[in-house]
């Protein structure tokens, strides 16, 4: 409902759903190759293989911090368990990421690499990266409950991770071997985007225990997270009604 309601405010309703991704990859790809020039023929890919991921990543999490203090009316009047407000606009944010997924898949065909078996780990990939999402979303949203400044934080930090996480650059020529691996472990999202582009560019398969390690690291905050909400479920619900 909330995505019809959304859709049905704009001329070019659902189509916005594509056109806004692809109008931020074609505005980084005129900077970074038109006008620095890259120099690589496939720059347009390599770009499109980060930025759609990170989109991901940065809306939901933009977003979803604040969806406790945007629902603070419903809150008032319902008692409902406080993470369904995050996981709602998580949901939103992919339902909209897999129609901008299928056109970076259709780019890929059109660059010469036919999908193969290997493409079937992206689905652990992507079942990762949400559980990461979901984990960020729900911490900066508890988080913003309570600090209402947060939320210029959690701006100020995608903003960093989209100029660290290897975007508009290889991780991989990164020559100081101690900072690649630093950058790779201590930045889920520079891991993620060269696991994609692994797939899907080189037709390689990524480093699986890495993922699973970072599976297992994500999957046990999201449960620590949810403790919390459900321990401080009445807290958050007063705190935001009577801010």
């Amino acid at each position: 409902m909330s995505l019809k309601a959304e859709a049905s405010k704009l001329y070019l309703s659902y189509l916005w759903w594509v056109l806004e991704p692809i109008l931020y990859v074609l505005v980084f790809y005129f900077v970074f190759d038109v006008v620095l020039n890259k120099g690589r023929a496939d720059f347009l890919l390599f770009l499109m293989c980060g930025k759609i991921p990170f989109l991901w990543f940065s809306k939901s999490v933009n977003s979803g911090s604040n969806s406790l203090v945007q629902n603070k009316g419903l809150m008032g009047q319902l008692d409902v368990p406080k993470t369904l407000f995050p996981y709602v606009t998580l949901q939103e944010v992919l339902y909209k990421q897999w129609a901008v997924f299928l056109v970076l898949f259709a780019m890929v065909v059109y660059y010469g690499n036919m999908p193969t078996l290997n493409w079937l780990w992206l689905v652990p990939l992507m079942v990762t990266q949400y559980v990461f999402i979901a984990f960020c979303t729900l911490l900066g949203a508890w988080l913003v409950s309570y600090v209402r400044d947060v939320r210029m934080l959690i701006q100020m930090g995608t903003m960093f991770m989209l100029f660290t996480s290897g975007i508009f650059w290889d991780i991989n020529q990164v020559q100081n071997e101690a900072l690649k691996q630093a950058l790779l472990t201590w930045n889920p999202l520079a891991f993620l985007i060269d696991a994609y582009r692994s797939v899907l560019m080189q037709n390689q398969v990524y480093d699986y225990r890495h993922l699973a390690a970072l599976a297992g690291v994500m999957a046990t905050g999201l449960a620590l997270v949810h403790g919390l909400y459900h321990g401080q479920s009445k807290r958050i619900a007063a705190r935001i009604v009577a801010s």
